[in-house]
C-alpha cells in the first residue's frame, strides 16, 4: 500500500484531556500537510478543528459518550447534536459497556439509534464498541446492534480502556459480522505501519492513530 492510499484510511487523533486548542490546529496542519482523511478530536475542539481545517479536504470527527460510554443515551445523543451544530463530519459514540455485558443489546440500539437521529447522512457514525472488553459473542451482538440501528461503522476501541486496543482478532471478527455494509475502523495502539497493515488485511477500512506521521513515514 502506498503512502496516499493509506493515509486516505487514516484518522489523525488527539484526544488527551489535556489537549489544548494550540495542540488541535497544529494537529490540524499536521493533517494537511499529511493528506489524511480525517482528523477526531474531543467534542469541545470541533470549532477549533473546523477552523483550523478550513479550505481543505480533510474531515472533522469527534467522539461522544468517551471514553467510558457510561453515559444515558439521551446525554450522547444531546453531545453529538452540539457538535453536529458545529460542523462535524463524524462522530464516534462509546457504547455502555455495562449494558454489554448484561446483554442489554435492545437498550444499546435504542441509544446509538437516538445518536443516529442526531447525525444524519451525509455525516458518518462510528459506534466504539471497545472490543478488548468484550467476548467473541458480545462483540458480534455488538456489531449487529449498530448495524440495526443504522451506524455507518464499528470501532474496536477508545484507547483509554486498561484492557487495551485493537486486536487483528477483534477486527476479522467485527468485519465478518457486518460484511461488506459497515466500515470498520480500529483504533488503539495502532503505532507503525506493520501493525496498520495487518489491521486493514484483516478487514480494517479505517485505522484511527495518533501516530499518522510516523505509519506513513515508513511506507517508502
Amino acid at each position: 500500500m502506498d503512502q496516499h492510499a493509506m493515509a486516505q484510511m487514516l484518522d489523525h487523533t488527539l484526544l488527551t484531556p489535556e489537549a489544548t486548542a494550540a495542540q488541535v490546529i497544529a494537529l490540524c496542519a499536521e493533517a494537511i500537510d499529511l493528506g489524511v482523511f480525517a482528523v477526531c478530536v474531543s467534542p469541545s475542539m470541533v470549532s477549533v478543528a473546523r477552523s483550523a481545517l478550513d479550505g481543505s479536504s480533510v474531515r472533522t470527527a469527534c467522539v461522544a459518550g468517551f471514553p467510558s460510554g457510561a453515559h444515558e443515551g439521551a446525554a450522547v445523543a444531546a453531545e453529538a447534536a452540539i457538535a453536529v451544530a458545529a460542523g462535524v463530519d463524524e462522530v464516534d459514540m462509546v457504547i455502555d459497556l455495562g449494558r454489554a455485558k448484561a446483554g442489554d443489546w435492545a437498550g444499546i440500539e435504542a441509544a446509538i439509534a437516538a445518536v443516529r437521529a442526531e447525525v444524519p447522512a451525509p455525516k458518518l457514525l462510528k459506534v466504539i464498541i471497545e472490543s478488548s472488553v468484550l467476548t467473541d459473542d458480545e462483540i458480534v451482538s455488538a456489531c449487529e446492534a449498530a448495524a440495526q440501528a443504522n451506524a455507518d461503522f464499528v470501532k474496536t476501541s477508545t484507547g483509554f480502556h486498561p484492557t487495551g486496543g485493537a486486536t487483528v482478532e477483534a477486527v476479522r471478527l467485527m468485519r465478518q459480522t457486518v460484511g461488506l455494509a459497515l466500515g470498520v475502523k480500529a483504533s488503539g495502539g495502532v503505532r507503525t505501519a506493520e501493525v496498520a497493515l495487518a489491521m486493514i488485511d484483516a478487514g480494517a477500512s479505517r485505522i484511527g492513530t495518533s501516530s499518522s506521521a510516523a505509519i506513513l513515514a515508513a511506507l517508502h
